[in-house]
């Protein structure tokens, strides 16, 4: 059964470790599949009209090493690896794809609730020398809601790898369009983006906005909005016409920002840089703020 947090404004959908999405990818620490605001739904998910059966990403689900999971390139096909969130993947191919399934042997995962604010902690097996203890709490404002992290390198070898949440969002299930209004605190300059996918070329670059020139219907795809530069990890979403928005703000800069969507999703994504060392933590937050037009 799905955990729910909820005030006057806003709630929260949150589904425990061991329940629904099991897949590979996604961290199943605190996995919020649903945000509501004065009963408007803001989130989606990534495939339109999928069940809780399919593991595709929900709501606002985090990962941790996307490209290149911690351990990953240290050992030979078949053997297992850590997966941050999830527990041991087992290694399939030389290269690894987020993509993939992977045969997965579960962590071990912890669950406190309060009124307002759900406590979770995973602690990994031993593996290859790389070991942690990852403790988040989802606690709801007033008017959205705050993800703390704490990883703690429990190992013996450094935690080198990245942390982001793919934000699912749909206000007020309003499909991607002109009335759409995407904001970042920098000036996106298109020609030092690594990757640009903008097949229809509705998504518009306006200095420091992103606008659509209608409703896309194949996916786009851009990355390093920041163009290399330290900035603030921070994002601001309007839908002009249901007169709502959503921001994420962090206590962290980023130099890897990236953002994916279609036609009935939208997804900015800051990223984390993680370099921890053996007996070491790292805690950080994301903050999101709904606000009316």
């Amino acid at each position: 059964m799905a955990i729910v947090l909820k005030n006057k404004l806003i709630e929260l959908e949150i589904e425990p470790p061991l329940q629904h999405y099991q897949g590979s990818r996604f961290d199943w620490t605190g996995k919020i599949v649903s945000l509501k605001y004065k009963d408007q739904n803001l989130s989606s998910q990534e495939i339109a009209g999928a069940d809780k059966a399919l593991p595709c990403g929900r709501g606002f689900y985090n990962e941790f090493g996307i490209k290149a999971p911690v351990g990953h390139d240290e050992i030979p096909i078949g053997a297992w690896f850590p997966k941050i969130g999830v527990g041991l993947l087992k290694k399939r191919a030389v290269d690894y794809d987020f993509t993939k399934d992977y045969e997965i042997r579960p962590a071990s995962f912890t669950v406190g609730i309060e009124s307002k604010q759900l406590s979770i902690v995973c602690k990994s097996d031993w593996c290859n020398g790389y070991a942690y203890v990852l403790k988040k709490k989802i606690q709801l404002l007033e008017n959205g809601f705050k993800i703390h992290y704490h990883l703690e390198n429990t190992g013996e070898k450094s935690i080198v790898t990245t942390e982001y949440v793919h934000n699912f969002l749909a206000l007020n299930q309003d499909e991607i369009g002109s009335h759409y209004q995407l904001q970042f605190p920098f000036n996106l300059q298109p020609t030092l983006f690594l990757e640009t996918i903008n097949p229809e070329q509705i998504v518009q670059i306006v200095t420091r906005q992103v606008n659509f020139k209608q409703t896309p219907s194949q996916p786009f795809f851009f990355s390093n909005l920041s163009g290399h530069q330290e900035v603030e990890a921070q994002w601001s979403l309007k839908n002009t016409q249901s007169k709502i928005g959503i921001s994420e703000t962090t206590d962290f800069r980023t130099r890897s920002i990236e953002l994916w969507g279609c036609q009935h999703v939208i997804s900015p994504e800051l990223y984390l840089n993680l370099n921890i060392q053996p007996g070491h933590f790292k805690a950080w937050s994301r903050t999101y703020t709904v606000f009316e037009l």
